[in-house]
């Protein structure tokens, strides 16, 4: 590992560096070439990584049941993709998430955790409440991120398993961790 380890329990106050940053460099190395997402404020810098990155095409989406289509026509064309979600985009994908299981796509799905801790929005309750279950059911291996030192490792070892394994995985990054970066942008 070339870059220690050196987070500490208060965020960063430079808002170049951080978790968006580190899993944009993830996907990077992971050679993920295509990112499906509906905007969202909580991954608004891991959106803008991605735009202002040559390598990967970023393709807005309408919902974010578009997403299961994109992963699968990315793997068809011999590449790679990931899906940025809110947890409430969750529950748009739940039919379409079954191509990527029958067909055995790999896939990694960022959902950023709404409803949790402090969301000042109750709408976000009821579908943040089951994303993680509604996940495991649709068959998604789900990792659960709720510090910024832990994202270099679950992402990475997500990539790996999804992409080593033709395999469906869901990175969740908890409510408190997207809430503390969303105040230095």
């Amino acid at each position: 590992m070339a870059e220690p380890q050196v987070e500490s329990s208060h965020p960063r106050a430079d808002s170049q560096s951080g978790w968006p940053d580190v899993i944009h460099a993830i996907f990077k190395r992971s050679g993920i070439s295509q990112v499906g997402y509906v905007p969202d404020g909580g991954l608004a810098r891991l959106i803008s990584l991605c735009q202002e990155d040559n390598e990967i095409i970023d393709v807005v989406l309408t919902s974010e049941a578009e997403g299961a289509g994109l992963a699968l026509g990315a793997t068809l064309g011999g590449q790679r993709a990931a899906l940025l979600m809110q947890s409430s985009g969750v529950g748009n994908c739940i039919n379409t998430f079954s191509l990527l299981r029958n067909c055995g796509i790999p896939c990694v799905v960022l959902v950023t955790m709404r409803g949790e801790f402090a969301d000042f929005n109750p709408w976000q309750v009821p579908m943040g409440s089951i994303t993680e279950p509604t996940l495991k059911l649709c068959g998604f291996l789900t990792y659960r991120i709720e510090r910024e030192e832990d994202v270099e490792e679950v992402v990475a070892a997500g990539c790996k398993r999804a992409f080593g394994g033709n395999l469906q995985v869901a990175i969740l990054l908890s409510q408190r961790m997207v809430e503390r970066d969303k105040g230095h942008h």
